[in-house]
């Protein structure tokens, strides 16, 4: 068995089926070969795109995904995504390809598509070997992957010099995960049954669900427990999918005024699969400060170095969510749990402030008598129209805030970039998690990119994927011609009439013509009434369709909603 054949059998003992890069003379076998045995195969326009749609593979799957990168200028290119990989803890493996080592240790000038990779990656990743022999391949990808997927999950990177790509192998048959690493690991028995007499002493426990609840697939043992013990669930800002059965009882932290409510009057919280970082203000200051003497914490996390960091932790439960939280459900099986006394209540409230914001949003300017709309009713209109079995990306700045609070949908599956703060991944995200769901489901399910301008132009070119693949991907997309935060800040710090430069670019820009250009259907709206239809006809239609709506540039740098809670995320609010 050539190498090359031998890397896809391990990835596939993964349950990896789709594979994204542009492929290189060192990658040519290997990627013939994986279409051969029926894997998506995906070649972007640009390495970081590669990067950000295997990245939201990951997210879509819980399992590891591939990325490759040519040897050179195209593993430099897939730097932004290797280093968001690694911010937002997502287990891609990166392959890079090489020249041959014999042509790169030789002492010469001017060689051709050469740079060292190693030292330009390593610091990006949570490993970085080389397939220097092919009897290497088998322990450097299973390490790799190990890695990734243990502690705290994050990138990977193997390098594959051109001398090995044809040499050839006698192997057994690919292990399953659970024979080479740890899969599933529960946590300590006593430290079960402690939170257990935890969660049945407590009196107003709520559920923190982070952003691991939704890559690890845990949903399903999370609404158990949920059930169970008659919580409400908040949502940390980076675990914004809801859960499914449980979307009524579930509320974004710091957005949802119940939220606040529910957490200032808790006595328990039981903190599944979150960093606790500067988003949920480390569990310890703003909204947690009031009760702080009386509240107990509950920490599932799989990497023990996290225990304590950002807040002290009263019972810590080390390992997976997929084997803690059904441990967790067992160990309370027989006990009286009363379940929390406002559950009702602010499951009312919530559905109640939604509803309000609906009906706030229409008093807004809504794009008619050459008044340009606002971006709240941008945003309630088009999340109105989110189709119920699909998968909602989110790009954008202000675009992206004005999201959190006017947001009508609540989708399962939300895939955005929170703790790097990256725009421009919601094109390769969308068409990433799109192939990867179709891939391990075998279903073919609606996507919706909610984004603005400046942030859609950066991976632009992607689109010929979506129409490449006819994904079934609505591109919703606000227009003001401008950086709208940056917009907004200059006017914060220095007033308005001040010179606000390098942040206005040309209003000549048509994004339903681009769309055109590509093959996909374009829209070019400017009354709010005309989103809902117009999203509806293009998932009727089928295939890609940008919707190109032109929003107020006034109201979208300077009128963004609860922009104060936003600011706290920073270093405590101190910027």
């Amino acid at each position: 068995m050539p190498v090359y054949k031998r890397i896809l059998d391990l990835f596939e003992a993964e349950g990896i089926k789709t594979l994204f890069g542009i492929p290189d003379p060192n990658f040519v076998h290997l990627f013939l070969e994986a279409e051969r045995r029926g894997w998506t195969v995906v070649s972007p326009h640009h390495e970081a795109a590669a990067g950000f749609m295997a990245e939201a593979a990951t997210r879509i799957t819980g399992k590891p995904a591939l990325a490759i990168g040519t040897l050179g200028p195209g593993m430099a290119n897939m730097m932004p995504a290797i280093q968001c990989c690694k911010v937002e803890n997502s287990p891609v493996i990166f392959m890079g390809g090489q020249r041959a080592r014999i042509t790169e240790r030789r002492v010469r000038r001017g060689r051709i598509q050469f740079v060292r990779q190693e030292p330009m990656i390593e610091d990006s990743v949570k490993y970085s070997a080389s397939i220097e022999y092919a009897d290497q391949t088998d322990e450097i990808i299973r390490e790799a992957i190990r890695v990734s997927m243990s502690g705290t999950p994050g990138p990977s990177y193997i390098e594959y010099p051109h001398h090995t790509v044809l040499e050839e192998l006698d192997v057994p048959e690919a292990l399953p995960p659970h024979r080479y690493r740890l899969t599933m690991q529960g946590a300590d028995g006593d430290r079960v049954a402690e939170a257990a007499e935890m969660i049945a002493k407590a009196k107003n426990p709520i559920i923190l669900a982070g952003h691991a609840v939704y890559t690890s697939k845990s949903g399903a043992a999370v609404k158990e427990l949920a059930l169970k013990i008659g919580a409400p669930v908040i949502q940390t800002s980076g675990g914004t999918a809801f859960i499914e059965g449980i979307e009524d009882r579930t509320f974004p932290y710091g957005f949802s005024e119940v939220s606040i409510d529910a957490v200032v009057e808790s006595d328990l919280c039981i903190a599944l699969g979150t960093e606790l970082g500067e988003p949920s203000h480390y569990g310890r200051w703003r909204h947690w400060v009031d009760n702080e003497a009386n509240r107990k914490w509950i920490y599932v996390q799989q990497d023990p170095t996290a225990i304590g960091v950002n807040r002290e932790i009263d019972c810590p439960l080390v390992g997976d969510l997929r084997a803690v939280v059904p441990q967790l459900v067992r160990a309370l099986e027989g006990k009286t749990l009363p379940g929390h006394p406002r559950l009702e209540e602010f499951i009312k409230g919530d559905a109640q402030q939604i509803k309000d914001l609906d009906e706030e949003s229409q008093t807004r300017d809504d794009g008619t008598g050459n008044v340009a709309m606002n971006t709240a009713r941008f945003v309630v209109e088009a999340t109105k129209a989110f189709p119920k079995d699909g998968i909602m990306i989110r790009d954008g700045g202000a675009t992206v805030i004005y999201t959190w609070t006017y947001n009508q949908a609540k989708p399962h599956d939300v895939i955005w970039n929170q703790n790097y703060g990256h725009i421009g991944t919601g094109l390769p995200y969308a068409t990433g998690a799109m192939l990867a769901d179709q891939a391990a489901t075998g279903k073919v399910r609606p996507g919706m990119l909610v984004t603005s301008d400046s942030s859609f132009l950066f991976h632009i070119g992607e689109l010929e994927v979506a129409v490449r693949k006819n994904l079934p991907l609505v591109c919703v997309v606000g227009v003001d011609f401008q950086w709208g935060l940056e917009v907004g800040i200059y006017r914060s710090t220095f007033g308005t009439g001040t010179n606000e430069a390098g942040v206005h670019w040309s209003d000549k820009v048509r994004f339903d013509k681009i769309a055109e250009g590509f093959g996909a259907h374009g829209d070019y709206i400017t009354d709010a009434a005309d989103i809902g239809p117009a999203i509806r006809k293009a998932y009727e239609r089928g295939g890609p369709t940008v919707i190109h709506v032109k929003i107020d540039p006034v109201a979208n740098a300077e009128d963004k909603p609860q922009y104060s809670e936003f600011r706290t995320w920073y270093a405590e609010g101190t910027q």
